[in-house]
């Protein structure tokens, strides 16, 4: 038991570091390089230990490179970890309960209904896609070779989604678009602008899992007695 609790603390702590270190390697490309950590975070550190180490890591991050948009990231990069960590232990309930919240606060709010709905399609797909994935396939390191890719694809793309999600539930319901843009018709064009941008980093997230975290996965449940995810 003393094993397990130092494996999970250290493992915490070396995915916060490298949440930190992508964080300030980010040069432009939307968000930041962190959201590129988060389907690995999930699956190999689990809901609340991925969580916890996302957390850390964005605070830590933002404490020293703040930004006027620190409060979302440091909400969101956690959230989208502890999608992938629910998704990893096949967990769809907890989601669903926070896509069902989050969605509802959206539409409720007159912007809600305003904003064009296809610069929130990726969101509403990911929200169809969270049971049917808990319930096709097994646990990553469970899962037959073949098939490990579409469940790192799909657990990649609902984890940035969910990410996304966050900071749209932050930018309108929770109303802090007012600390942000001058005017309505200022945020109706920053959110479409910035819907673009998201679905570029969509695919940019699932490709970089596709390609790095299934042969990296493919080599750890190699590892004797090794037993994931650590929460």
């Amino acid at each position: 038991m003393i094993r397990l609790s130092s494996k999970k603390i250290v493992l915490t702590g070396v995915f916060a570091t490298l949440h930190v270190i992508l964080y300030y390697l980010s040069f432009g490309l939307w968000r930041n390089w962190s959201i590129y950590l988060e389907p690995l975070e999930g699956i190999i550190l689990g809901p609340w230990a991925g969580f916890s180490a996302a957390l850390i890591g964005s605070i830590v991050a933002r404490a020293f490179k703040p930004t006027d948009l620190w409060m979302f990231g440091i909400t969101a990069e956690p959230m989208g970890v502890l999608a992938c960590g629910f998704l990893a232990e096949k967990e769809w309930k907890p989601l669903i309960i926070v896509y069902g919240a989050m969605l509802a606060a959206y539409f409720v709010h007159p912007f809600g209904m305003w904003l064009p709905l296809w610069t929130i399609l990726d969101i509403l797909v990911a929200f169809v896609l969270i049971y049917p994935v808990t319930k096709i396939f097994k646990r990553p390191f469970e899962e037959d070779t073949k098939r490990l890719p579409f469940l790192l694809l799909l657990i990649a793309f609902i984890g940035t989604v969910t990410d996304a999600l966050t900071r749209v539930f932050l930018l309108v319901p929770v109303g802090l678009h007012v600390l942000i843009y001058e005017t309505p018709e200022v945020l109706y064009l920053a959110f479409v602008l910035g819907a673009l941008d998201s679905y570029i980093e969509d695919a940019l997230v699932v490709l970089v899992s596709v390609i790095v975290y299934v042969p990296l996965l493919a080599a750890l449940r190699r590892i004797p007695d090794l037993i994931y995810p650590l929460s």
